[in-house]
């Protein structure tokens, strides 16, 4: 019974094998390497993957528009449909035209966001530590006006990189969550001996 408790303290279960998560992040970090090395080919891909999902959410438009009642939400589903397929076989016509799009959409993302963490921090009562929340706009607003200076050049490695330093923030994070509970199994067998 102690033992149950000392594991829902922690959060862990020892009974899980912490490999799973560490392979994880050792895979995540990998592939967030990867990514970084060779931003283009990364990009690409985004785009290409965005395309086919936006044509079989079209086909899934498709099918719904006759499950729904009445016509007009059968013309609703039917518009979006063509409106996803389009989007979609324009991104897989030419991946590089849809990576300087998503570009774009990054950069209004970081300036927008940016703003509102900006302005929400600055709001925060001192006590919040709401001035972290404002240096994330800020750095936010910098990211979103360096990646503006140089397009449509950054076009060609900012979703790559962008991917990539997510990928090995997640792959760290994973195989830190694997390390805890590695430590938290050793703790209870040198305990138990």
């Amino acid at each position: 019974m102690a033992d149950t408790v000392a594991n829902h303290s922690t959060g862990l279960d020892s009974d899980h094998d912490w490999r799973v998560p560490a392979g994880g992040g050792v895979l995540l970090a990998v592939l967030g390497v990867l990514a970084i090395l060779f931003p283009f080919v990364t990009g690409v891909s985004v785009s290409l993957l965005l395309g086919a999902l936006l044509v079989i959410g079209g086909f899934a438009h498709v099918a719904h528009a006759f499950s729904v009642p009445g016509w007009t939400a059968s013309l609703v589903q039917l518009i979006l449909a063509v409106i996803y397929v389009v989007a979609g076989i324009s991104l897989l016509a030419n991946p590089v035209l849809g990576l300087t799009t998503l570009t774009l959409l990054v950069i209004a993302y970081l300036f927008v966001a940016g703003i509102f963490e900006i302005v929400a921090g600055l709001s925060m009562p001192r006590e919040a530590n709401g001035l972290w929340i404002a240096v994330s706009g800020v750095i936010g607003l910098l990211l979103s006006g360096l990646l503006w200076a140089g397009w449509p050049a950054t076009a060609l490695w900012a979703i790559g990189v962008l991917l990539g330093v997510n990928l090995i923030v997640s792959g760290v994070a994973l195989l830190s969550v694997g390390s805890a509970e590695r430590r938290v199994i050793s703790d209870e067998s040198a305990t138990a001996a």
